[in-house]
């Protein structure tokens, strides 16, 4: 479902904009907005990515011994009714 949004853009980037549709770079004013946009939601996609596998990299390559997976949800499960007990 396609929804319909107003911005107001400033003066210089609207040049940029009807500058790229002319010259035929990009189809339409819409279509450059929406690949702008595309562009930059998976560039933070791409982020949030990079991080979480350095996380998952520090893990697998963290030195310590691992924990038992019944013991991990036992702590979990402690550390979650002790917030709730604080709230």
């Amino acid at each position: 479902m396609a929804r319909s949004l107003q911005v107001t853009l400033p003066d210089d980037l609207m040049q940029d904009i009807a500058d790229a549709v002319e010259s035929g770079e990009a189809p339409t004013t819409n279509e450059l907005v929406n690949r702008a946009l595309d562009a930059y939601f998976r560039m933070d996609r791409e982020k949030r990515l990079a991080a979480l596998r350095a996380r998952i990299a520090d893990a697998v390559n963290d030195p310590r011994p691992s924990v038992p997976i019944g013991e991990a949800f036992e702590r979990i499960r402690a550390d979650v009714s002790r917030r709730h007990r604080q709230s």
